[in-house]
């Protein structure tokens, strides 16, 4: 079904008008008005856009797991995290894809970001999900990836704002990690979920 064709849902809200009020490569932020279901117009709902990004739980033969430990400073502190990256316009293949559905970028991106940042390839790759990063205020994808039996083939190759260190953690530390809230990512957490039960949409 078209969008064109799509039967409107009665709790969607009606787009009035959006000022873009940044605009570039990395982010679209926008400030809104809506008319709500019940007629009501509201305004300003700020809203933005951003790539599409992977998360990769990534484990050793030993059934160790990959973590980074950076600095992020929306919360201001180091976290210990999984590889992540951006999907980058080179990593998509044909157009039209719809949002949540270009998997085979993603795996491109998780790929090439998981050597870029730990140095380490597998053969062994399996989708978990796609899923709204932030879907109140966002509209762009995490992709959910594991990769098993890494191997080291190389150093690190980071951007210029990445400064990050690899760990290996078990499977154990990380729950401990998670359970006393020093594990922040939120979808990194469900991506190991996921994981830990063997999901896959594959």
């Amino acid at each position: 079904m078209t969008e064109k064709n799509r039967k409107k849902d009665p709790l969607e809200w009606e787009e009035l008008q959006t000022e873009h009020i940044v605009q570039d490569e990395w982010i679209d932020f926008r400030k809104s008005s809506y008319r709500f279901p019940d007629g009501s117009v509201y305004e300003p709902y700020y809203s933005y856009s951003r790539r599409d990004y992977v998360v990769i739980v990534a484990s050793d033969p030993q059934g160790n797991y990959l973590c980074v430990r950076q600095f992020r400073q929306g919360i201001r502190k180091v976290t210990t995290e999984f590889p992540a990256g951006c999907v980058e316009k080179t990593d998509r293949t044909g157009n039209g894809d719809a949002a949540g559905q270009n998997v085979e970028a993603a795996l491109t991106a998780a790929k090439r970001e998981l050597q870029e940042e730990t140095g380490y390839v597998s053969d062994d790759w399996h989708f978990l999900l796609a899923v709204p990063s932030n879907a109140t205020l966002a509209d762009n994808w995490a992709y959910l990836f594991t990769a098993g039996g890494c191997r080291r083939v190389s150093g690190q190759k980071l951007d210029d704002m990445e400064f990050l260190n690899v760990r290996n953690y078990t499977a154990g530390e990380i729950e401990e990690l998670i359970a006393e809230g020093r594990f922040e990512q939120a979808i990194h957490i469900l991506a190991w979920l996921l994981a830990r039960r063997g999901k896959s949409l594959e």
